[in-house]
């Protein structure tokens, strides 16, 4: 009898693995993101349409993209066997990309990445080398340690507003603020995803914060960063004397305290996964604010 040869994978399924892979949807976000921090918090803004345009803005864009997507693969490299326990429905390296051919495109997508940079900048050059290292030692060793793999995601969330004051330097404290801002709330959501993933982080030797203190300590550290999140925004609004940031920022605590709510009450993964996704609504109603800021 003959043994019942293995499924071919069809090609769309190929296509939405790799789409899914490199999450597509995130890259989209960054794009959007510098994007409008160029237009809206640099400016000038009535320029809009020569800064859609400009060359270096594109090269710039597209730099950050490149090492994004090699690092959601590295991530996903290293992580195998741990999304097979949390995420089984979302593993693409091995099922549907060879293990070689992942890292292959990872090395591929950081050289581009690397490369324009330097066309833009060789200090843009070097923003990208440091990050690229950062995310690999994230993704090989850093994010199954305590709080400094979620440090360094956030750091480099907040490096893709920062990376546009290195060769747009205009009005770089209003987009320091935004980063500052973008910062918080991903540490506030990396650290929700390990509430969210404990089981299988834990059995592959993880040593996250909700793994080594538990959940409810955990609640409680995140409490702590979010009432240090409300603080340091107003503070630095108040520095630069702009009375709409401070406006702003204060009808942002509705959402942040409902975040806080929900966080206190979820007692389930997909309680965890709703706090996580509620974080990224209240990170694209912050970057909403760059119109009136």
């Amino acid at each position: 009898m003959n043994v019942s040869a293995r499924p071919k994978i069809r090609l769309w399924d190929y296509i939405a693995g790799s789409v899914r892979l490199v999450r597509m949807t995130n890259l989209v976000i960054v794009v959007l993101t510098q994007y409008l921090t160029r237009i809206l918090l640099i400016g000038p803004r009535h320029e809009w349409k020569a800064i859609i345009g400009n060359f270096d803005m594109f090269l710039l864009s597209l730099s950050t993209v490149c090492i994004a997507a090699a690092g959601y693969i590295i991530n996903d490299y290293f992580d195998v066997k741990i999304d097979i326990v949390n995420k089984p429905e979302r593993v693409v390296v091995g099922r549907y990309l060879k293990r070689r051919w992942a890292m292959g495109a990872h090395q591929v997508l950081n050289v581009m990445g690397a490369v324009l940079g330097l066309v833009v900048s060789p200090y843009i050059f070097l923003v990208n080398v440091c990050s690229i290292t950062m995310l690999w030692f994230y993704s090989e060793r850093f994010k199954r340690l305590p709080f400094i793999g979620n440090f360094i995601v956030s750091l480099l969330t907040g490096f893709s507003l920062l990376i546009l004051t290195v060769h747009f330097p205009a009005n770089r404290h209003i987009v320091f603020i935004y980063a500052v801002f973008s910062f918080f709330i991903s540490l506030i959501r990396e650290i929700v995803k390990d509430m969210e993933d404990i089981k299988g982080d834990e059995a592959h030797g993880c040593r996250t914060l909700p793994i080594i203190w538990g959940i409810r300590k955990t609640k409680n550290f995140v409490y702590l960063v979010l009432l240090f999140f409300v603080i340091t925004l107003f503070i630095m609004a108040h520095a630069l004397d702009n009375g709409v940031l401070v406006i702003l920022f204060f009808l942002l605590l509705a959402p942040l305290l409902f975040l806080g709510v929900r966080l206190y009450q979820a007692d389930t993964r997909r309680d965890f996964r709703e706090s996580s996704n509620l974080c990224k609504i209240i990170m694209l109603l912050g970057l909403l604010t760059m119109i009136w800021a």
